[in-house]
């Protein structure tokens, strides 16, 4: 059993506006195995969230994982992956289903919600997504 944690965050500045990508992935031992960010155009905040959370599921099969412990900044997306939530945005509905399609590949698949303050290295890589970009 291979069991990762991954912490996923994207960005938008404007909203919609210039956004990227951040996810740093760790093993069950705390060890980073993996830091990613990409820029990923123009778009909302919660689409590039949902692309994060996308890049992270395809890297964990990748890495052949096969329990994962997925953590975000991002209420929306954790309250509608546990069924709380209602997703009207048809892009949305989209990309969530994609994310329920990639969970299909793992043994067990968590979401947690965290506090901003605790995804610094998603943020900070999110970030830096963006400034790179100019």
């Amino acid at each position: 059993m291979k069991e990762l944690a991954i912490y996923v965050d994207g960005a938008s500045r404007g909203n919609p506006g210039r956004a990227g990508i951040g996810l740093a992935i760790y093993d069950n031992k705390g060890n980073i195995l993996k830091r990613m960010n990409e820029y990923i155009g123009q778009t909302t905040n919660n689409v590039a969230e949902y692309t994060a959370l996308i890049w992270g599921l395809q890297e964990a099969l990748i890495l052949n994982a096969t329990c994962l412990t997925i953590y975000t900044d991002s209420q929306l997306i954790t309250r509608q992956l546990e069924g709380s939530y209602r997703i009207k945005d048809n892009t949305l509905r989209r990309f969530y289903r994609q994310v329920q399609h990639l969970m299909r590949g793992f043994d067990s698949v968590s979401i947690e919600h965290i506090e901003r303050k605790q995804n610094k290295e998603a943020d900070r890589l999110a970030n830096r997504a963006i400034d790179e970009m100019g």
